[in-house]
């Protein structure tokens, strides 16, 4: 039977010419597209263990190597920890990782990152190197969840295959955010007898306590946000029925959502209804939530209120400390009182420090501050809950890891001090490396994974860690038992985070044995 395609493409010459270059074209064509691809996919790689997800530009992954994620702002101290980690031994060591949205774009999340980091390396360094040599030795490592957390997952997917050789994970740190995705994250590290030592995260729904314990094998060094709220209320002695709340309506954001609720038990009985705005999707963005807050402090004006509560975070309260300084009442004064994202504010250009002349007080509860513990300052007076000798400890521990040849890992002075978030993170890596060695057997170098999350029912007591932030004394489900929160009011001036004084949320110090009672939350 006659081909009738042959006759069409393969009969004569000049056809036979014509179709041996269209078939060779092709198959040009269709090498360099295959050969495109695959190396598209080879150069989602920013370096081993850290890509680029599809659709998105930012490197998620976990690094130990010295890698900065493509960040500036990290690249000095991710440097000195890579040169800390190539120093060790393996099987002498186990590994610590930092999870935390490390290629966030927002100015005041880098500078957040950057003192994450060096906290956390100030204290590896200690353990490895000022210690009398006690094992293990600590590894740490760099998890990036990008921006807002959203990769959350594939960070979280590798740290669960690092608990073997050659790696031992045996604790995560970091987790500064609290957030719905940071919960869920924490859901997935602690399910796998991983133990998680929060720095900054402060919601009330992200911790364990007497109804259940969902994270088990979680800590945090920072008071939740019940407890900053009854420290500041119990310090500023504030009458509920000349108070009043602005609130954040958006849901979802574990911060604001669990700081209402505490705030709301502290204006019971005030006269009136909250006053609401709804921020952005992402609270860092701007939106028009400017155009609300001028409008609600023409409604503060309207009332007999002195202290305002603000649940928000920070991008819509330096919103706010603008529109209240612009207000229409400027014979009345207001004091503002607000959880820990008022240490962003610090360092905020376009906060109107003017509205700070014009009778507004703008305090907030700080996880940590430079002068609650310094000597010769206020703080310093207080007998328990921290320490003088242990916060200078911390400060000549800095200037050894800030120089060469360990350093530089960046700016660590005073002024980088103040926002707390260095201290405590300090603070949150100590207590992993005390857990971990404390569950280290007699005559064995590396505690198994489990072990390390069932030590923090006897982090208290003689046993508690000594931080740079005050004492760290843990209930029987890993939360700091009445520890110490520096009230830090917003200045105008060079000092623009000046520290007040230390409140508890117990409205007094803990005794010496800083033994949490069997009511404690």
């Amino acid at each position: 039977m006659r081909n009738p395609l042959r006759y069409r493409v393969w009969y004569t010459n000049r056809q036979k010419a014509v179709t041996t270059v269209l078939t060779g074209a092709l198959v040009i064509t269709s090498g360099w597209y295959g050969i495109r691809w695959i190396t598209a996919s080879e150069n989602r790689q920013c370096v081993p263990g850290v890509e680029r997800p599809q659709g998105s530009d930012e490197c998620i992954g976990v690094s130990g190597s010295g890698y900065d994620f493509g960040r500036a702002k990290l690249t000095d101290v991710a440097a000195a920890i890579g040169r800390e980690n190539a120093g060790l031994k393996p099987g002498k060591y186990v590994t610590v990782a930092l999870l935390l949205p490390l290629t966030a774009t927002d100015d005041s999340t880098g500078t957040k990152m950057r003192r994450e980091l060096q906290g956390a390396f100030a204290a590896q360094y200690r353990a490895n190197r000022l210690s009398n040599e006690q094992v293990p030795k600590i590894r740490l490592v760099l998890a990036n969840t990008g921006k807002n957390n959203l990769f959350w997952r594939p960070a979280v997917d590798r740290l669960k295959t690092m608990t073997g050789a050659p790696d031992r994970l045996r604790a995560v740190s970091g987790v500064a955010t609290s957030s719905a995705a940071v919960k869920s994250a924490l859901k997935e590290l602690t399910a796998a007898h991983i133990a998680v030592v929060g720095t900054t995260i402060t919601a009330d729904d992200i911790a364990n306590g007497p109804k259940g314990d969902p994270f088990p094998g979680l800590a945090r060094v920072s008071p939740t946000n019940r407890d900053e709220a009854r420290a500041l209320a119990q310090f500023g002695k504030v009458e509920a029925d000349k108070a009043l709340l602005v609130q954040d309506t958006r849901t979802g954001d574990n911060y604001t959502d669990t700081l209402r609720a505490a705030f709301a038990t502290r204006v019971r009985g005030t006269r009136y209804e909250p006053q609401l705005f709804t921020s952005p999707k992402d609270p860092t963005d701007e939106g028009t939530t400017a155009n609300t807050f001028q409008q609600i402090t023409h409604l503060i004006c309207d009332t007999n209120a002195e202290t305002v509560f603000f649940a928000g975070r920070h991008t819509q309260l330096r919103q706010f400390i603008n529109a209240l300084g612009d207000r229409g009442c400027q014979n009345r004064a207001f004091t503002v009182l607000t959880g820990d994202e008022g240490s962003y504010l610090g360092g905020d250009k376009k906060l109107d420090r003017g509205a700070l002349r014009r009778k507004v007080t703008v305090r907030y509860a700080s996880l940590a501050h430079p002068d609650a513990w310094a000597a010769g300052k206020g703080g310093s007076t207080v007998r328990t809950g921290g320490s003088t000798a242990d916060y200078q400890s911390f400060l000549h521990l800095l200037e050894v890891v800030g120089k060469k040849p360990v350093g530089p890992i960046g700016p660590t002075g005073d002024a980088d001090l103040t926002d707390g978030q260095l201290i405590i993170a300090h603070d949150a890596m100590a207590t992993a490396v005390h857990a971990i060695r404390q569950a280290t057997p007699d005559r064995k170098r590396l505690p198994q994974p489990a072990d390390v999350g069932e030590q923090w029912p006897r982090v208290k007591a003689s046993l508690r860690v000594s931080g740079a932030s005050g004492w760290i004394c843990l209930d029987n489900h890993g939360n700091p038992y009445n520890k110490a929160v520096p009230v830090v009011e917003l200045a105008p001036g060079a000092d623009s985070q000046r520290f007040v004084a230390i409140a508890w949320p117990e409205g007094k110090p803990p005794a010496q044995n800083c033994l949490p009672p069997s009511s404690a939350p």
